[in-house]
């Protein structure tokens, strides 16, 4: 069974930082995007940004870019989302999912990395990052 555990949301002051943990677990494929998407009450899920199982390639949502880092540590099945210079825009709830490359599945293998909520398989809970000005 496909788990994903989202961790770390907190209240941060505008210009901090957190760090985001999604904790995986069965995987039944080696090839993957990990995505973390944010929601605010009202307003569509957000792609935030998106990395590569295969090769580690990522990819920002340009709201994000040059502030947030995606990073995975395989030994640990944990994936992470450095935020830096928060705003009390990014105030939402952040969610991490898994896009498996497999023809069984949304994607297949020549799919490019993609932040479309649609295009990811499994989610974790949400967790809430708050951004006071």
């Amino acid at each position: 069974e496909v788990q994903l555990q989202a961790s770390g949301g907190g209240l941060v002051q505008a210009g901090g930082s957190l760090r985001l943990s999604c904790a995986a677990s069965g995987f039944f494929f080696d090839d993957y995007y990990i995505g973390w998407f944010r929601q605010v009450p009202g307003k569509e899920r957000e792609g935030v940004s998106c990395i590569s199982s295969k090769d580690g390639s990522t990819k920002y949502a340009d709201s994000v870019k040059g502030r947030f880092t995606i990073s995975s540590d395989k030994a640990k099945n944990t994936h992470y989302l450095q935020m830096n210079s928060l705003k009390p825009e990014d105030t939402a709830v952040y969610y991490c999912a898994v896009a498996m490359i497999s023809p069984d599945y949304a994607l297949g293998a020549d799919s490019p990395m993609t932040l479309g909520r649609w295009d990811y398989d499994y989610w974790g809970q949400g967790t809430l990052v708050t951004v006071s000005s």
